[in-house]
């Protein structure tokens, strides 16, 4: 556990920003997208300033594992991870709280103060159940067919997957998963929390009224919609939700060649600004531009 002390400890408490350091008013560009017709399927893009108090603001980091079975999405993790944890830096020393969520891993910090911290935040109540949130249709109309069903968008067999053939087998048997932690490129500070459970999160919320939740991480028509503490919970439980849409990606099989895999992320990002919640982007925090895969190739524009 030496590594993992030394990446979980690096960032010390000599970081962390008083109530008087705070900036109050985080200033967060959303767009979200509105019916531009009563009955019609047209929208137009709406953008707004949210000006949140950054002390009661919350970074939920969702499932950036440090692999993944799709060697496709453990790359585009890795390429992101870097903007990611700059941000996070940046959005920490404004006072806001970063809870990393890992899902399913949360063992491999099990004897951390970050983990505990979740551990014992005191138990809030409320009438919405903690679950896996699947689309909703009385909510979200159809579901997307191009992107809904998920799996691994690389070429089949999945470039660098099968070349432990053992590994796969272990697998398969119910064995050791590929991902065992959250990928180390991103900072966990003394102050942040760790929990992949919806109830433990909403404690921690709860303790430090905290109303504001940005989302980021993968994937984004499949986790950080869905988790019992993603995008749709956080909507259910009358939170000020948005996704931070140049930090994530989806997860697919693109089933045309005119879906690539920068455009899939677009069109569920456009369903969650219609449907879900607003949307905004690293540059609220950073000042710098949204970040891009190196692989999208398309006009900045977009």
């Amino acid at each position: 556990m030496a590594a993992l002390g030394a990446a979980i400890y690096a960032w010390t408490f000599s970081s962390t920003v008083t109530a008087d350091d705070r900036d109050p008013n985080l200033a967060l560009e959303a767009r979200s997208r509105v019916r531009t017709g009563e009955g019609g399927d047209k929208y137009e893009v709406k953008i707004r300033t949210l000006r949140w108090d950054a002390g009661k603001t919350a970074i939920i980091v969702c499932d950036m594992w440090d692999d993944h079975t799709c060697k496709g999405a453990a790359a585009r993790v890795a390429e992101m991870a870097t903007a990611m944890n700059q941000t996070l830096r940046t959005a920490r020393e404004k006072g806001v709280f970063i809870i990393h969520a890992p899902s399913g891993r949360t063992s491999f910090y099990h004897d951390t103060p970050q983990r505990r911290r979740a551990l014992e935040a005191p138990r809030a109540s409320v009438s919405v159940e903690f679950k896996w949130n699947y689309w909703n249709p009385d909510r979200e109309g159809a579901p997307l067919a191009e992107i809904f069903d998920g799996g691994c968008g690389c070429q089949q067999p999945c470039p660098g997957f099968l070349e432990d053939e053992h590994r796969i087998r272990q697998w398969k048997k119910g064995g050791p998963v590929p991902w065992t932690r959250q990928i180390a490129t991103i900072e966990i500070a003394a102050q942040d929390a760790i929990s992949d459970n919806g109830q433990e999160i909403y404690n921690l919320l709860q303790e430090r009224q905290i109303d504001n939740v940005i989302l980021m991480g993968v994937h984004t028509n499949i986790c950080v919609s869905g988790r019992p503490f993603g995008l749709r919970q956080m909507v259910y439980l009358g939170k000020n939700v948005v996704l931070c849409r140049d930090l994530t990606d989806a997860l697919f099989q693109p089933k045309t060649p005119a879906l690539d895999q920068f455009r899939g992320t677009d069109l569920i990002v456009e369903h969650i600004e219609r449907r879900l919640c607003p949307t905004i982007t690293s540059t609220s925090f950073t000042g710098q531009k949204p970040f891009r895969f190196k692989a999208d190739a398309r006009s900045a524009d977009l």
